[in-house]
């Protein structure tokens, strides 16, 4: 066989290997972080929950969710280990590193629609009246056209002598 024949199988066997490789490499870095949870670090578990962890078993972690609520988990349905500063933010609302001279970014559109002159007060447009009005306070000239096009309209006779 040709090396030009074997070239795309060992092309695609290397693929494999470097794409199983990264896979395991993933894996592990997770063992080690489920491994290095201790009682007391905030966790995210692979449903998106946040806890604390109360307790560590060989394959078990009891988290505490809330006051009273504990939970019995399988140490592979952790998600992540979070740090401290990280678990107080997203679970408590507390920003430490918060820069002073930082933009401070609204968390509504309102500041997008503002503009710097009043532009609605200097509109042209008239305003428009969105009322319902009633038939008998309209005026009789709506009515006229409509009756205009009753009479363009082909009268339709019953077949008798003016049809010839």
């Amino acid at each position: 066989m040709s090396l030009v024949t074997l070239l795309p199988f060992i092309v695609l066997i290397g693929a494999m290997f470097l794409m199983t490789r990264s896979a395991k490499k993933k894996q592990q870095q997770a063992a080690n972080m489920r491994n290095e949870m201790q009682p007391g670090s905030g966790v995210r578990t692979i449903g998106g929950m946040y806890a604390t962890v109360k307790e560590v078993n060989e394959d078990t972690v009891l988290l505490d969710a809330g006051p009273g609520v504990e939970l019995l988990f399988a140490k592979n349905s952790i998600g992540a280990v979070l740090t401290d500063d990280e678990y107080n933010r997203i679970v408590h609302g507390i920003e430490h590193d918060l820069k002073s001279d930082a933009d401070v970014v609204p968390d509504d559109a309102s500041s997008l629609t503002e503009t710097d002159a009043p532009a609605a007060d200097e509109s042209d447009d008239k305003s428009v009246d969105l009322d319902k009005k009633d038939v008998a306070d309209e005026p009789t000239a709506a009515a006229a056209p409509a009756e205009a096009k009753a009479d363009e309209q082909p009268k339709k006779s019953d077949g008798g002598s003016e049809a010839k």
